[in-house]
C-alpha cells in the first residue's frame, strides 16, 4: 500500500467503465474531470460509470473537479501565424483589415487590459512559454513586440504575463456554470484554478453556499503565477488544499528555481496544517512511450520525498497509449520510495496551532505506536479532526481511518496513508470489534498484531482523543 495518492485525469483514453476500474486496479484514487474541455454531455457519462462502479463495490474513487479559471488567449484564426526569432510583430485586442497594420504580422488577444497593463520591457509567454516575446513599444491601439525565439501561433493559445497583476475575476461565469453542473452531478473537490489571492478563495466558498453545495466538498488552490506566489501564506490559510501546478507556474516564474519554490510550497503546506499535491508533466513521456524516463523516475521520488499527500497525472491519463501503465510506474516509485523512507515528525515540532492540547495528544499516540513498533494505527473520527491530523505526521505504519459518516469519509479519501472505513455507529467495544473484523477480512491485519487505537471520547461537552493499545486475537 503506498501512502502517496494518485490523481488521475479522465477523458478519451480512459472514460470507459473498464479503463476506470483498471485506474483503481492500478492503485488510482482519484479521477479529475478538466473543465478547460468542457462537455456536459461527456462528464455526465463519465460521472456515471464512476458512481456505477463505486456502487458494485469495484472502485472506491472520488471525484475532482478542475475549473478553466480566468484566461488569456489568442483570438480564433484561420490560418496559423509563424513568428520566426527577433522577427518584431504587433500584439492588439483589435482585430483590423488586411491593409491595415499590413506590414508586420498581427496576434489578437482576448485581454482587454493588455494594452493598459503592460510597459515597455515587459515579457509576454505565448502558448505557455513555447513564444517569449519582448515589449519594445506601445501606442493606443498595440503593443509592438520582439520575438526571442522562433514559433508558430495557432488559435486559442494561453498568453501569459509574468509579474502582472491581471484584472480578472476570481470565478468567471463560466466557471459557475461548470461548477453549478460538477456539483449537481457529484463531485468531491473543487481545484480553482489561477487563484491569485485569499479573495478568490473566499468568492468559491460563498458561491458554494449560494447554490448550496454539499458541505463535505473541499477546495484545492492551484499555484500557477506570481501573484499567488506572493500571496501564498493567505492562499494557505484559506484553502483546505494546495495544488502546485507546475504548468502554468512554470511560465511565471524562472525555470532554474521550480524545484525550490516546489519545496518551499510544500513546507510551507506542511507547517500550516495543508495539504498539497504535486502536478504536471510527471510521466509526460509516457503519453508516447510505455516506459518513463530517468528524470521523470526522479521527479516522483522528490514529491514523496517532500511527503507530498497526493501526485497527479493529466495528459498521461487522458489521452494517448499507455494511461494504465503509467498509473503503475507512478505507484511503483511511490511505494518503492516510501518504503526507504523513515518519516519523521520534525515538521509540527514548533508549532502545532490550533487546537494544540488535543494534536499533542495525536502526536504521542504516533510516537507511542513507533515505539512499541506496532503494525498499524486505528482512529475513529466523527468528524474528520484526528485522521488528518494523524495524516499530517506522515506516520510510519498504516493508518486505518473508520467513521461512521459518508460525508467524512469523502473528505479523508485522499489524506497521506489513510485507507479509510465507514460503520454503524455503535459501542466503543462495538466498533473496535467491528473495525478489527472488517481488517481481518481483507487481509490487512494478522493475528497477535499491535496496534494502536484513538477514539474521540467525549468529556465536559468537547471530544478528547483517547489512545488504547490492542493484539489481534
Amino acid at each position: 500500500m503506498k501512502k502517496t495518492k494518485i490523481i488521475t485525469t479522465i477523458w478519451p483514453a480512459t472514460a470507459s467503465k473498464d479503463k476506470i476500474e483498471a485506474l483503481y486496479k492500478a492503485w488510482a484514487n482519484v479521477v479529475r474531470l478538466n473543465y478547460s474541455h468542457t462537455d456536459y454531455d461527456y462528464f455526465s457519462w463519465i460521472i456515471n460509470n464512476v458512481k456505477e462502479l463505486n456502487n458494485s463495490w469495484k472502485t472506491n474513487l472520488w471525484i475532482l473537479t478542475d475549473t478553466k479559471g480566468p484566461e488569456i488567449r489568442t483570438k480564433k484564426i484561420d490560418e496559423k501565424i509563424e513568428i520566426s526569432e527577433w522577427e518584431i510583430f504587433f500584439l492588439s485586442t483589435l482585430e483590423k483589415e488586411k491593409n491595415v497594420w499590413n506590414e508586420k504580422k498581427l496576434i489578437v488577444c482576448d485581454y482587454e487590459y493588455i494594452l493598459s497593463d503592460l510597459e515597455i520591457w515587459h515579457i509576454i509567454d505565448i502558448d505557455t512559454w513555447l513564444l517569449k516575446v519582448e515589449v519594445i513599444e506601445k501606442d493606443v491601439n498595440k503593443l509592438t513586440c520582439k520575438a526571442l525565439n522562433k514559433h508558430i501561433v495557432w488559435s486559442k493559445r494561453h498568453l501569459n504575463l509574468p509579474g502582472i497583476k491581471i484584472k480578472l475575476p476570481g470565478i468567471t461565469e463560466s466557471d459557475k456554470a461548470d461548477i453549478t453542473f460538477a456539483v449537481g452531478m457529484w463531485t468531491d473537490f473543487i481545484a480553482l484554478s489561477f487563484v491569485r489571492n485569499k479573495e478568490n478563495i473566499l468568492d468559491l466558498k460563498n458561491y458554494l453556499l449560494e447554490i448550496n453545495a454539499p458541505k463535505w466538498i473541499q477546495i484545492i488552490s492551484k499555484i500557477e503565477n506570481k501573484e499567488a506566489l506572493d500571496n501564498l501564506d493567505e492562499i494557505i490559510w484559506a484553502s483546505h488544499w494546495i495544488m502546485i501546478a507546475r504548468w502554468d507556474l512554470w511560465a511565471e516564474i524562472a525555470y532554474e528555481t521550480l524545484p525550490i519554490v516546489q519545496r518551499m510550497i510544500a513546507t510551507k503546506c506542511k507547517d500550516a496544517w495543508k495539504y498539497f499535491i504535486v502536478a504536471t508533466q510527471m510521466l509526460e513521456t509516457m503519453i508516447t512511450n510505455p516506459i518513463p524516463t530517468r528524470a521523470e523516475v526522479t521527479d516522483i521520488f522528490n514529491a514523496a520525498m517532500q511527503k507530498a499527500d497526493c501526485t497527479m497525472l493529466s495528459w498521461e491519463t487522458a489521452a494517448w497509449n499507455y494511461p494504465i501503465e503509467a498509473v503503475e510506474t507512478m505507484s511503483r516509485v511511490l511505494e518503492y520510495t516510501e518504503s526507504q523512507l523513515k518519516y519523521k515528525h520534525d515538521y509540527f515540532s514548533r508549532n502545532l496551532g490550533n487546537d494544540e492540547e488535543k494534536k499533542q495528544l495525536i502526536k504521542n499516540a504516533v510516537y507511542t505506536a513507533e515505539n512499541i513498533n506496532a503494525k498499524n494505527i486505528i482512529v475513529f473520527t466523527n468528524s474528520w479532526f484526528m485522521a488528518k491530523v494523524i495524516a499530517a505526521f506522515r506516520p510510519n505504519m498504516h493508518v486505518f481511518a473508520f467513521t461512521f459518516s459518508d460525508i467524512v469519509r469523502k473528505k479523508l479519501t485522499i489524506l497521506f496513508w489513510l485507507k479509510t472505513f465507514q460503520l454503524e455507529k455503535k459501542s466503543n467495544d462495538e466498533n473496535l470489534e467491528n473495525a478489527i473484523n472488517e481488517l481481518k477480512r481483507q487481509k490487512l491485519v494478522q493475528i497477535w498484531d499491535k496496534i494502536v487505537t484513538i477514539y474521540d471520547l467525549e468529556r465536559n461537552g468537547s471530544l478528547i482523543p483517547s489512545i488504547q493499545i490492542v493484539e489481534i486475537k
